[in-house]
């Protein structure tokens, strides 16, 4: 089946003031009833509110217009229960995931799961060749010949045929590759390149190519409308609207090109800062998305949606140093990525909270300051939200589900369950 016959059959400031600064977030109302619907808890602890992850949920799907699935993004969610809750809703379908320990293990419940990132763990590879029902339900990342050589070193000859998709570079690229926006990713660039990987997977016993995949970080995965920076923002619009259009040309093309030596199950493409525009490309089948639902600070910088804050983290206030600032225990949860004020967590509740300049958020303490300080008192709690999704999952064991005012109940996080996949 063609990409084009599978759509038809399924289409329906300065520095001291931006740093930890909140931007938005969900009304004090809401705040007030996540509050008293988790005070019989101790903190640390990190809250999943279900009615605003189900809301974002739902706007992802949205978002496409019809015109493609959402295929859930786990390392942005990070815990079993809430990728069960996400993908059993309409227009979800499939798991992206990030490594293959993961994958073996999501695919013991979940049929189609493709894996984000090419990999090298040789013990995993011989795992997925010898269960003839995962390799039928996990596909490789590659980007190139020697990732087929892996397979072929650890696995063997004797095996079920490993499904592949191929990662096609999504950045924008000038004067040959010397200048290069966006994710250093795949070496395949050009669809005469993806072409010649698709037809050494079709020669190479033992494998069956079933996909492409794209990831446009400069767009999905940047904000449009940084914080105290207008100049930038527009510079950045600008930038995303080319790499856009660029990228639309050139992935159809490949998708051409490869289709041209195989037939395609699925084409995936962008994230939950570009699902429109990626659903739009007629030979996009699929967007991956998953940071979305959680609705971290990141997304704060993003003109064109706005996820409701789904996951929180509270710290309590051990310290009062001075009259105008109050200390948390810990609280240095910063996000991955390139150091800047953007990565330091948001603070939430009480409203009109900052981080010092000088400390940030910090590995034991966090000072804060603002007016809301002066009435904060020993014990008092702080709400915080985690830069990136997935990530604050890494920090605890278990998330406390919140729906109305009450909490109804916990979800494990990876590493509650005893899992190191990332």
């Amino acid at each position: 089946m063609t990409i084009e016959e599978d759509r038809t059959s399924t289409s329906a400031a300065s520095v001291p003031d931006r740093v930890g600064a909140a931007i938005s977030g969900p009304s004090e109302d809401r705040m007030t009833r996540l509050a008293q619907a988790t005070e019989h808890l101790e903190p640390p602890f990190a809250v999943v509110d279900l009615d605003a992850f189900d809301r974002n949920a739902a706007d992802l799907a949205r978002r496409t217009h019809g015109q493609a699935t959402v295929r859930l993004a786990s390392k942005s969610v990070r815990s079993r229960d809430l990728i069960r809750r996400a993908v059993a809703r309409p227009r979800y379908q499939g798991i992206l995931a990030f490594t293959l320990p993961e994958a073996l293990w999501l695919a013991e419940e979940h049929d189609d799961v493709v894996i984000g990132y090419p990999t090298t763990d040789r013990e995993a590879l011989r795992r997925l060749a010898a269960d003839d029902r995962a390799a039928e339900r996990v596909t490789l990342m590659i980007d190139s010949v020697g990732h087929l050589d892996l397979v072929d070193e650890a696995a063997g000859p004797k095996r079920p045929d490993i499904r592949v998709c191929i990662d096609l570079d999504a950045a924008l690229e000038f004067f040959g590759g010397r200048i290069h926006l966006g994710p250093y990713r795949s070496p395949v660039h050009t669809p005469w390149q993806a072409a010649d990987l698709a037809r050494t997977v079709a020669e190479r016993p033992g494998f069956r190519l079933v996909g492409v995949m794209s990831y446009e970080g400069q767009i999905a995965g940047l904000g449009d409308n940084p914080l105290g920076a207008p100049v930038q923002g527009v510079l950045r619009r600008a930038m995303q609207r080319l790499s856009a259009r660029e990228l639309a040309e050139r992935r159809a093309a490949a998708v051409a090109a490869v289709e041209a030596v195989a037939p395609l199950e699925f084409v995936n493409g962008g994230g939950t800062g570009s699902v429109e525009q990626t659903a739009a490309e007629h030979v996009i089948t699929e967007v991956g998305a998953g940071s979305g639902l959680y609705g971290p600070g990141l997304f704060d910088h993003y003109r064109r949606f706005r996820p409701r804050p789904a996951a929180f983290f509270v710290m309590p206030v051990v310290r009062r140093p001075t009259a105008r600032i109050a200390t948390l225990l810990g609280g240095g949860w910063v996000a991955s990525g390139p150091v800047g004020a953007d990565r330091l967590p948001t603070l939430s509740r009480p409203e009109g909270l900052k981080l010092t300049s000088l400390e940030g958020a910090g590995e034991v303490q966090t000072p804060v300051r603002g007016e809301a300080a002066h009435g904060l008192r020993l014990g008092d709690r702080v709400w915080l939200r985690h830069a990136k999704a997935g990530e604050l999952c890494e920090r605890v064991n278990t998330l406390h589900l919140v729906s109305g005012s009450e909490t109804v109940g916990q979800a494990p996080t990876y590493r509650g369950e005893g899992h190191a996949f990332l």
